[in-house]
């Protein structure tokens, strides 16, 4: 079934002249194609558009068209949200059976892949989005939904947040987005050559997974599998930090908190504390949420930094070589420079005194559950199964103490044979004395 759009004689349009058409711009000329397109059906709109190729014009426009077109008339693809609205609920329209609109859409669709050019930047990555967000609601074939995403995994630095949330449409996935699909379009992205992604590029793909990820672990159907693989679908030198990271992190355990000691260990591994920053490095050793070695190596990577902060002032407020002909042109600080230098180094080090004894804390805790594990299982260690005496025995051995004095409570059998030989050598005695 296809698509039914109102043809040429249905809408009336002014058309300019041709003194007009001849003082015409070519930003003009694109404005005339657009309006043309705009009242044309898909068919008529395909051979147009086969015809503007053949003269040569660039993909950029040719895309531009395209993108025009497909907003105008197919709800949901235009990047204005009052449009996108209006084209959902056109005043005018009559009212259509829902499989027809559905057939409609996806034939769109799937003829809108089939004319985009072949060329990487010729259509907006958002554009695309747009599109295969349609696509996959209206159920196209594979191929074309195959299509759009390998063209998107080649300007995936250039998406939006907005429009990479895409919603899950098939009723196997429990989560909100398309999570399975933004994994896909990252794995594609980081196999392409070293040309295509470059280092900024790489960057930025890693800033928009680390909002992606914070978004997405809002939901509480996401499994720990997706987010892990997700979060390191990206080579390590692809995050300058990993403030983004943590915050995604911060937000899954917030969100699912019976998240188990284990799978927070495994989470805190995707974190390079070395680069954290100092905000984030001080919210972590207070998060009660991550484990506790987590937060011992983010106040270790602090003390590091620390340190070399130390050494590297040191150095510049240190004695210069003899030789200053070798050593290169240092410029001097001012007395600004300087007190503020200054003044960093003092929070620096009271912050790692802090950090310090706060760690000192935590150290102390372990030692002390530590001590109480090995005493509970002291007796354990002391007795072997062939002196450890039945059931029967040690009741007997409890009531012969309780008589005797000995003591309240369980003895080793060491103690408990030393303290029975003395009180039978001071029995007779205490007789004795009686009679």
């Amino acid at each position: 079934m296809r698509p039914t759009v109102p043809r040429q004689s249905e809408a009336k349009t002014a058309v300019p002249d041709s003194t007009a058409r001849k003082q015409a711009s070519p930003n003009l000329a694109m404005d005339c194609w657009f309006d043309d397109s705009g009242i044309l059906d898909i068919d008529y709109f395909v051979k147009t558009l086969s015809g503007i190729k053949a003269k040569g014009v660039r993909p950029d426009l040719i895309g531009s068209i395209i993108a025009h077109y497909a907003s105008k008339w197919l709800p949901g693809l235009s990047c204005d949200d009052k449009l996108m609205y209006q084209n959902d609920h056109p005043h005018d329209a009559a009212p259509e059976n829902v499989t027809a609109t559905w057939m409609k859409k996806r034939f769109f669709v799937e003829t809108l892949v089939g004319l985009l050019p072949p060329e990487k930047d010729s259509v907006s990555c958002n554009f695309l989005l747009r599109l295969l967000r349609t696509a996959n609601l209206v159920g196209t074939e594979p191929a074309y939904r195959a299509e759009l995403e390998k063209r998107i995994s080649w300007q995936l630095d250039q998406a939006s947040l907005k429009e990479l949330m895409i919603p899950a449409f098939s009723h196997t996935v429990g989560t909100l987005l398309d999570v399975e699909l933004v994994l896909r379009l990252v794995k594609r992205f980081t196999g392409l050559d070293g040309a295509v992604k470059g280092g900024a590029a790489l960057v930025k793909v890693a800033k928009l997974v680390d909002c992606y990820l914070a978004e997405a672990a809002l939901d509480a159907n996401l499994t720990l599998t997706n987010f892990l693989a997700l979060g390191g679908a990206l080579p390590s030198h692809a995050r300058a930090t990993d403030d983004g990271l943590y915050r995604a992190i911060d937000t899954y355990l917030k969100a699912h908190p019976d998240t188990t000691k284990q799978e927070r260990k495994v989470l805190c591994r995707l974190i390079d504390s070395r680069k954290l920053s100092p905000e984030a490095s001080h919210h972590a050793a207070q998060n009660e949420r991550l484990p506790v070695r987590a937060v011992i190596q983010v106040l270790f990577s602090e003390n590091t930094k620390v340190d070399r902060l130390l050494e590297w002032s040191g150095s510049l407020s240190g004695a210069r070589s003899p030789n200053m002909s070798l050593e290169p042109a240092v410029r001097c600080l001012s007395k600004r420079e300087v007190s503020a230098q200054q003044m960093e180094i003092r929070k620096l080090r009271e912050e790692v005194m802090r950090l310090q004894g706060l760690c000192n804390a935590m150290q102390v805790q372990m030692e002390k559950l530590t001590e109480k594990k090995k005493g509970f299982f002291r007796w354990r260690k002391l007795s072997t199964p062939s002196l450890r005496p039945s059931s029967a025995s040690e009741k007997h051995m409890d009531d012969v103490t309780e008589v005797c004095g000995v003591g309240i409570g369980r003895r080793t059998p060491v103690e408990m044979k030393t303290r029975l030989v003395q009180h039978h050598k001071t029995t007779p005695k205490w007789r004795k004395s009686l009679s």
